[in-house]
């Protein structure tokens, strides 16, 4: 079943690029290895994290492709399909290459702050063009729009092909709303690594995950700990990663976890403007907290 497929740890990729600012393909497969290697349960590409909107729609595909055929059917791949134009969604159903995948993410609308039925009527849309399921993502503090619990369950309900929701608005009692009312196999997925336990205990099925591009084997323990319904073990290996996990937040997402990465040795730390790389101090406290928990 694809829940169980897909449930646990997700890593949202980073996409890595050459001091020029190309895509450094290089460095995407071996960071695609390390975190396989590092025991992730699948691959999301052409996340918030991969700096998705800096990347022309070409790049998109071939990222798209080069992960497919990387993986080589290892571990299942979810891709990113969204924007804030419905029509150029499905402009990407059509033009990127999906056979290798096993769902799609798709990210409400930004910027143009639809209305709750007009994120109905886009998903509704979404869904009847995608060749694939589709998880719904949820990060109104990127979109400027939050999609409700009722919006969230009126959508799932209608539309068998929507199998989850990746939730990172934050808001617990509305996570829980929609826990509470899911189908048996609906996924909920936490959007934010540092309520993933929280929401794991509450009966959500793990989280599409930054922290693991950089801290794989220290990030699944934790997770896999709470899969066998350890929480209190999970929380004690947590430990070793709460502070890290802060700081991969501090200066935003990627820039922090491409410090902490670089810092690590497995890519060179280059964003496209506008984003920029972090400052000395936040390199400065990833040296200090991975000399400290072991954290490489």
């Amino acid at each position: 079943m694809i829940r169980h497929k897909l449930s646990g740890v997700g890593a949202a990729m980073i996409t890595p690029f050459t001091a020029d600012g190309r895509i450094d393909y290089e460095a995407l497969a071996s960071t695609v290895d390390y975190v396989i290697e590092g025991g992730a349960d699948y691959i999301v590409a052409l996340g918030t994290t991969a700096e998705t909107p800096t990347l022309y729609m070409p790049e998109r595909a071939v990222i798209a492709m080069f992960i497919s055929n990387h993986i080589a059917g290892r571990v299942p791949l979810v891709i990113g399909v969204g924007g804030n134009s419905t029509s150029e969604v499905l402009d990407q159903l059509r033009e990127f290459d999906l056979r290798g995948a096993d769902a799609i993410l798709s990210v409400t609308p930004y910027y143009n702050k639809p209305s709750q039925e007009g994120l109905y009527q886009h998903f509704k849309t979404v869904s009847e063009h995608s060749p694939l399921p589709i998880i719904l993502y949820n990060v109104p503090g990127r979109t400027g729009v939050n999609m409700t619990a009722a919006t969230t369950i009126r959508i799932a309900g209608d539309f068998p092909n929507v199998i989850g929701i990746k939730e990172a608005s934050g808001k617990i009692d509305q996570i829980q709303e929609i826990l509470d009312w899911r189908s048996r196999d609906f996924l909920v997925l936490s959007g934010d690594d540092a309520l993933t336990l929280d929401l794991m205990s509450r009966g959500a099925d793990g989280v599409i995950s930054v922290a693991v591009n950089a801290f794989p084997r220290k990030m699944m323990t934790c997770i896999d700990l709470a899969k066998k319904g350890d929480f209190e073990g999970a929380h004690k290996a947590y430990e070793c990663l709460e502070e890290a996990v802060t700081a991969l937040f501090a200066e935003g997402n990627p820039t922090g976890v491409k410090c902490a990465m670089s810092v690590l040795g497995l890519i060179g730390n280059t964003l496209r403007l506008p984003l920029v790389p972090g400052t000395p101090q936040l390199e400065a406290r990833f040296k200090e907290l991975i000399a400290k928990y072991d954290l490489n």
